[in-house]
């Protein structure tokens, strides 16, 4: 429920009150652990903004177009960030087609957008990084994010920041998408890429 939601994200305000907190719920239909109906989705990410507790929300792009934008909206108005996010844990489309659903998001004034897809192919990856360098090259004008899951994504979390990726997820301590490593590991992998 919305009130033990609210509570959650009090504790972790209390506890870090100088980091950025971005508030989440993954749907079932991208991934997550619960369904959830379009009107319960968007009344959890209004009482987050509402909440006065967190800098961004992670609203996902197929909620519904009116709701998508009126979200951002109204999170914009309460000084929220929105990181507006597109997941597929089943494959991983055309290179035109992760293009237009990252341009989509920006369309709706997201501020970052971001899409994370499962491979089927190492192929797959490199279609991701491919469509990451064009959109970040010939499209984007805010910051991005994108990642290729599993273990066969794992590069793209490791160097997707030089085909134009803004950012990269690790776990503190057990991982909360297919193929995320640790954070410890992660930014001994970043240290060596940035001094190199």
């Amino acid at each position: 429920n919305v009130e033990s939601v609210m509570a959650a994200a009090k504790i972790l305000r209390e506890t870090m009150p100088e980091k950025p907190l971005l508030f989440t719920f993954r749907s079932a239909k991208e991934g997550g652990e619960q369904a959830i109906s379009t009107e319960a989705y968007i009344a959890l990410n209004r009482a987050a903004i509402d909440s006065g507790l967190v800098d961004m929300i992670d609203l996902e792009l197929f909620t519904g177009d009116d709701q998508v934008k009126e979200t951002v909206a109204y999170a914009h108005a309460h000084d929220v960030k929105v990181v507006m996010s597109n997941h597929d844990f089943h494959k991983t489309p055309e290179a035109e087609e992760i293009i237009a659903r990252l341009r989509k998001m920006q369309s709706f004034d997201a501020d970052i957008p971001k899409i994370a897809l499962m491979p089927q192919s190492t192929s797959d990856v490199l279609t991701l990084l491919a469509a990451t360098l064009e959109m970040q090259e010939q499209y984007a004008d805010r910051p991005i994010i994108t990642m290729s899951m599993a273990k066969t994504g794992v590069i793209s979390r490791l160097a997707g920041e030089v085909f134009g990726s803004a950012a990269t997820f690790g776990a503190v301590k057990k991982a909360s998408a297919p193929g995320q490593i640790s954070v410890n590991d992660l930014r001994t992998v970043l240290t060596i890429l940035h001094q190199a």
